[in-house]
């Protein structure tokens, strides 16, 4: 309604905007893997080490924690324990750069979602898919350090296919929901940096589940309730040595198992609901 002096004039309903998937999951698609291929190209435009930058910073981490692992607290007991290492450190890198950079990537594209009509969730969207490019490098280097270590490859390293298709789940739908909070509550940002310090620590990147289990056997098996938590284990069992337990065992069985997969999945449908109920009101709430 507007009046204007004494008359009152009936504008009718708001106008919404466009919602998560409207055009369609092909177009929807299309859009993600070009705004994602634009990122990863434009993220090293001009840069002379270009790619090299990108694996500094996992790489610079895992030769800290190596020695502080080997040469103070010396875990040399851990099979394999400098690969199982990077390869936590590559996990998790994935889930932060894809979330981290979530947060903020509505606010980011403001002109876009302003200007222009298109499917609002190819913007969290294209984040994870940017990172998982740079997981399949990070994840090349990971293969090389291996096959330094003399860890001889087999057809179980094929098994780690799946294991990154449920984190790219569960990293996708914490994509989408943090982006969608983050358009009303500026508080997400640092809540969710917080967040991240504590799935750190508590997904057995640094202490592995074998070395909880020796005094701490409950509390092991309840850090793989983590979803990154339990893929790192069964990572490490397919790919680095079988001395790692792997998931199902060290969880307690396969109906234990469950509760990652399910937070996985309950993550990723509440991400979906929530950006899809915030999306035609985006444009209004910037």
């Amino acid at each position: 309604m507007a009046s204007s002096g004494s008359e009152v004039v009936d504008l009718g309903e708001p106008i919404r905007g466009p919602s998560a998937l409207s055009g369609g999951f092909r177009r929807s698609l299309q859009l993600t893997v070009a705004i994602a291929r634009n990122d990863f190209k434009l993220r090293f435009f001009g840069s002379v080490l270009g790619y090299l930058w990108q694996l500094m910073r996992p790489l610079l981490l895992f030769g800290v924690l190596l020695f502080v692992f080997t040469q103070v607290v010396q875990l040399t007991s851990t099979p394999h324990f400098p690969v199982a290492l990077l390869l936590g450190i590559v996990l998790f890198t994935f889930v932060a750069e894809a979330t981290s950079g979530a947060v903020t990537c509505v606010i980011d594209r403001e002109n876009l979602v302003r200007k222009i009509h298109f499917p609002r969730v190819v913007i969290p969207l294209a984040v994870v898919l940017t990172a998982m490019f740079n997981l399949v490098l990070n994840l090349v280097i990971v293969l090389i350090f291996a096959l330094a270590s003399n860890i001889r490859p087999s057809l179980a390293w094929l098994g780690l296919l799946p294991l990154l298709l449920l984190l790219a789940v569960f990293a996708t739908g914490m994509s989408m929901l943090l982006s969608a909070l983050y358009v009303r509550y500026r508080d997400v940002q640092p809540i969710w940096e917080v967040s991240l310090q504590i799935m750190f620590y508590a997904s057995l990147i640094l202490v592995p589940y074998e070395t909880i289990r020796e005094k701490h056997d409950a509390l092991a098996s309840v850090l793989l309730y983590n979803p990154l938590a339990a893929v790192l284990q069964q990572s490490r069992h397919l790919v680095v040595d079988r001395n790692y337990v792997n998931a199902t065992d060290a969880i307690g069985g396969a109906g234990w198992l469950l509760i990652p997969f399910v937070v996985t999945i309950g993550c990723f449908l509440l991400g979906l609901w929530v950006f899809n109920r915030e999306a035609p009101l985006i444009a209004e709430e910037l």
